[in-house]
């Protein structure tokens, strides 16, 4: 049995539209151009005001007018005399004078009341983290697999990316979905990210060792949440099965698929990558049998979609097969349909026709 740590890892992040920096300088630099306005208005009125030390009114005198007028110090040592002055500081500077306030006053809200709040908001939804897709390993195989359930309309919200890269987990945080930089083997990691409460977890760790590993390591805290992972020696599926896994994706054998299938036919590899692509005409479902569809047959299925297979006691059955004429309660059923848009294109030309 593995010992597991108390220490708390890495929390999770989340993207936010400007970077820290760039958002302090837009403030900054619209403070200092507030007061170069203001600073270049009391030069332009300096005849206006009255220096009750020498009487003269230098640049030098202007910018230290502007400063304490800004900042509503008032020593009375340059006071504007005449009424235009004293009507620019009530209807220019005034203004001025709280729009600078706001972005100071703003400024320390989202540098420390607001990014506080971000990260402690941050820790109430890492601690309550509930049915989400955990992406362990964001290299080619889960970036694409991130952003084709983003296609499918899955929520980035709701999918985990752990990473020990910087760069990919900043990729991660562009789609908008959360990150944590941490190693997906120990234990205390895996349960940050509450892996037994998740809908499924998707192991891509680019070495098949590491992901057989990482397998076992999510298998042994998360006995009955589904594992999909990646390996691509055939030789290795064996393995990441034995270790828990429920789904073992070989890109490399599919890839085989796909050339031999194109050497049969020129359509086959097309239509492959089809079902296999949200952005496709077609798309592979799967989903459990609905009440009114039991006792009827891979024909009627209410979705209207084409019945391939269906499982039952966990073993597959085919739609020749005896077993799809009459679909039962409990049954999977694995299906194709058009995807939205072609079928409303669909709809369209029957209802033109």
């Amino acid at each position: 049995m593995r010992k597991t740590s108390k220490r708390r890892s890495t929390p999770l992040r989340r993207a936010v539209n400007i970077p820290v920096w760039g958002d302090l300088f837009i403030r900054l630099g619209l403070a200092v151009f507030l007061i170069f306005v203001v600073v270049m208005i009391h030069w332009w009125d300096r005849e206006g005001l009255v220096d009750n030390l020498d009487g003269h009114v230098s640049f030098l005198d202007v910018i230290y007018f502007t400063m304490i007028s800004i900042t509503t110090t008032g020593f009375g040592d340059i006071a504007p005399i005449s009424d235009r002055a004293r009507l620019v500081e009530a209807l220019i500077v005034t203004p001025v004078r709280f729009a600078v306030l706001f972005i100071f006053v703003g400024t320390a809200y989202n540098f420390l009341i607001k990014r506080s709040w971000e990260k402690f908001r941050m820790a109430r939804i890492q601690d309550q983290l509930s049915n989400h897709v955990v992406v362990l390993g964001f290299g080619v195989s889960g970036a694409e697999a991130v952003g084709e359930l983003i296609e499918r309309g899955t929520d980035p919200a709701c999918i985990v990316v752990m990473d020990q890269d910087q760069e990919r987990l900043e990729s991660a945080e562009m789609l908008g979905c959360n990150v944590i930089e941490a190693d997906a083997t120990r234990d205390e990691n895996l349960e940050a990210v509450r892996i037994t409460e998740a809908q499924t977890v998707l192991v891509s760790a680019g070495r098949d060792d590491s992901s057989i590993l990482i397998v076992l390591t999510v298998r042994h805290l998360a006995p009955k949440v589904p594992i999909s992972v990646v390996v691509r020696a055939a030789d290795n599926e064996l393995l990441a099965r034995q270790a828990g896994a429920d789904n073992v994706i070989n890109p490399v054998r599919f890839t085989g698929l796909l050339l031999a299938g194109s050497a049969r036919g020129a359509h086959i590899a097309d239509y492959l990558g089809d079902l296999a692509s949200v952005t496709g005409r077609v798309q592979l479902v799967e989903r459990e049998v609905m009440p009114d569809e039991i006792g009827k047959s891979f024909g009627e299925l209410a979705t209207g979609g084409q019945g391939l297979r269906i499982y039952r006691n966990g073993v597959a059955c085919g739609f020749w097969e005896h077993e799809a004429t009459c679909l039962q309660a409990g049954d999977i059923i694995v299906e194709i349909r058009p995807t939205e848009a072609d079928e409303l294109a669909g709809e369209q030309v029957q209802a033109k026709v």
